[in-house]
C-alpha cells in the first residue's frame, strides 16, 4: 500500500476515530428504489467513493465524482447493456461470492439492508455487502468480481482503491476487520483479511473532508490528467461560446502553456526514438513471430483478415441510405495547440 501511505502521509491527521462507536442507520434500503438510493448516495461520500475522493481510483477521478455528487452528471442517459456491464455482473455474482465465502471459511454472513452513516461525520456513508456473524475476529465482508482486465490489479493482493473502500467501511461502522472475497476471471476465488488502521482512517477522513468541501461549496476539484477527468471536463463544458480568453498576462497559465509545449516536444522526440527502436527489433526478427529478451518479450504476428463494409462506396451507389438511416453522433470539443 505504498502509494496510499505516501499520499495520505502528507495530510495532518484529524482526531483519532473511536474504534467501537457504531454507525447510524440512515435509511433502510430493502424497499428503496434505485433512483431514491442514488439520491441518498449524493448526500455524502460512500465507501465505493473513498478512493476517487482522494485521487486513488484507477477508474474515476475526483472531478468525475464531483460531477456526480453535485448532480451535474447526466442520470437520464440510457442504461448500459447488462451483458457488457461489469457493474451489473458484479451485482449479480455478489450472492454467489458470499455463499462461496461461507462454504470455504465456515463463517456465516447476513445482508445489511441500510445505508450507514458515520456517527461523527454525517457526510461519511457506507453500504456493506455482508456482515459476518458469530465470530470476533472479523465483522464485515466485501464481495468483488474481476474479469481479465481487472484481475491484473489483484496480482499483488487487494488493490489500493479496494483497501481504501474497506477502511472507509471500518471507519463508518467502528468495526475492526473485514474480509475481501474476490472471484477472478470466473474461476479463481481468493480471500484477504484487512485489519482496521486508525492512522490511515484518520488521514483518509481528512482528505475526504477536503473533497466534500468542493461539493459543499460547489467548486470543482482540479483535474488530475486521467481519462476520467478528460471525460468529466467534456461533460462539464460540452460547448464553446466562440470567445477567446486573453491569458497573456496570467503568469500561472502562461507557465502552464509553456510547460505543455515543452512536454509535447519531448513526447514527439520520444515517439521518434520508440519507432526507431521498434523497427530495429523488427529488422532483426525478419520472418520470426517473436523474440525473448532478458527483461521481457515481443511478438510480431499477422492479424486475421477481416471483412468490413465499404460505407463510402455504398453511399456513392445508394445515397438515399443516409437520409433513410441517419445516425447523429454528438460532437465533442477538440483541444488544438498552436504556436
Amino acid at each position: 500500500m505504498n502509494t496510499t501511505v505516501q499520499l495520505l502521509s502528507t495530510v495532518t491527521p484529524v482526531r483519532p476515530v473511536t474504534p467501537h462507536r457504531p454507525a447510524l442507520r440512515l435509511i433502510n434500503t430493502k424497499t428503496l428504489s434505485r433512483d431514491a438510493w442514488l439520491d441518498v448516495r449524493r448526500q455524502g461520500i460512500g465507501s465505493s467513493d473513498a478512493a476517487a475522493a482522494v485521487g486513488l481510483n484507477p477508474y474515476q477521478s475526483p472531478l468525475a465524482l464531483w460531477l456526480n455528487k453535485t448532480g451535474r452528471q447526466d442520470q437520464t442517459s440510457p442504461a448500459k447493456d447488462p451483458d457488457a456491464d461489469p457493474l451489473y455482473w458484479g451485482t449479480q455474482l455478489e450472492q454467489f461470492v458470499a455463499e462461496h465465502y461461507t462454504r470455504q471459511t465456515g463463517r456465516k454472513v447476513r445482508r445489511c439492508n441500510a445505508v450507514l452513516q458515520h456517527p461523527e461525520y454525517p457526510w461519511m456513508l457506507a453500504n456493506i455487502d455482508r456482515e459476518v456473524v458469530g465470530t470476533s475476529d472479523v465483522q464485515l465482508l466485501e464481495c468483488k468480481t474481476a474479469g481479465m482486465n481487472g484481475a491484473r490489479l489483484w496480482r499483488d493482493g487487494v488493490p489500493e482503491y479496494v483497501q481504501l473502500q474497506v477502511q472507509h467501511q471500518l471507519a463508518v461502522t467502528g468495526k475492526q476487520a473485514a474480509d475481501v472475497a474476490v472471484l477472478l476471471c470466473g474461476n479463481d476465488f481468493k480471500c484477504y483479511r484487512i485489519e482496521r488502521d486508525d492512522e490511515l482512517i484518520s488521514r483518509l477522513i481528512e482528505l475526504e473532508q477536503q473533497f466534500w468541501q468542493y461539493v459543499v461549496t460547489d467548486t470543482s476539484p482540479p483535474a488530475d490528467g486521467s481519462a476520467s477527468a478528460a471525460q468529466a471536463l467534456q461533460s462539464l463544458y460540452p460547448t464553446s461560446s466562440g470567445s477567446v480568453v486573453d491569458l497573456s498576462d496570467d503568469t500561472e497559465m502562461s507557465a502552464c502553456f509553456a510547460d505543455l509545449l515543452a512536454i509535447r516536444t519531448r513526447l514527439t522526440e520520444a515517439e521518434g526514438i520508440e519507432a526507431k527502436l521498434k523497427q530495429r527489433i523488427q529488422e532483426r526478427l525478419g520472418t520470426a513471430s517473436g523474440a525473448r529478451f532478458s527483461s521481457g518479450e515481443v511478438s510480431w504476428k499477422r492479424s486475421k483478415d477481416s471483412v468490413t463494409l465499404d460505407v463510402a462506396r455504398l453511399l456513392k451507389e445508394q445515397p438515399d441510405l443516409l437520409e433513410r438511416y441517419p445516425l447523429i453522433r454528438a460532437g465533442s470539443r477538440r483541444f488544438v495547440v498552436s504556436e
